[in-house]
């Protein structure tokens, strides 16, 4: 008999085949759909975050793990709707405008959608003009940005203006990351948040959803 507990595990080891075997035997057994994703797939990604964070845990295992996550919820999303998952809230995301680096990027991309997030991927070398629209056509909570290169920081900047010109600003939180962003450079430039991994950047989504009034880092 197949337990969650044995689900969480998988996904916390990246036990891929596993997975989808014991999924697979509690959807037979009659587990709610619901409780097979949170109390074993997202509870196993709830162990990683904290790992990771304290560098138990490094990029690569991170996402083998997000991918096991993954494929169990590629067989227990069909049996529900879509609306029996609630939303902790919608963000959108991208790197900036010159930037090709995306490692970063799509790992907060697993870490946040495995909290309950729903996310907009915009890939990389996002226009100024991109983000705004996707802002309209979207209506995120959140707008995360990711930088890799000292010369592409500053498209953050600008990316910001354009948001501000568009009349958009008030209507979201915008977060930044990246290996040469700093919390004095969010500052600088007006952001809501900064976030030196993508782990301490969920646990700051989260205080942003919980406090909307909140800008902290």
């Amino acid at each position: 008999m197949a337990t969650l507990q044995e689900v969480s595990q998988c996904v916390l080891e990246g036990d891929l085949d596993n997975v989808k075997v014991l999924v697979q035997a509690l959807i037979d057994e009659g587990t709610e759909p619901i409780v097979i994703i949170n109390e074993g797939l997202i509870a196993g990604m709830n162990i990683v975050a904290p790992l990771f964070k304290s560098g138990e845990m490094f990029v690569p295992e991170v996402m083998e793990s997000a991918d096991t996550m993954n494929e169990g919820m590629k067989l227990v999303k069909p049996l529900i709707m879509d609306g029996d998952i609630p939303s902790k809230g919608k963000m959108i995301i991208g790197t900036v405008n010159g930037d090709l680096h995306d490692i970063g990027k799509n790992l907060l991309i697993m870490m946040v959608e495995s909290r309950g997030y729903t996310v907009i991927d915009l890939g990389v070398d996002v226009k100024e003009e991109d983000f705004s629209a996707a802002i309209k056509k979207h209506n995120p909570d959140i707008v995360g940005m990711s930088s890799m290169l000292t010369t592409t920081m500053m498209k953050m900047e600008s990316t910001i203006a354009q948001i501000k010109k568009d009349g958009l600003r008030d209507k979201i939180k915008i977060i930044i990351g990246g290996a040469p962003v700093t919390q004095e450079f969010a500052n600088d430039i007006g952001a809501d948040g900064y976030s030196m991994d993508a782990s301490t950047a969920v646990e700051l989504c989260d205080r942003m959803m919980s406090s909307p009034e909140e800008l902290s880092a």
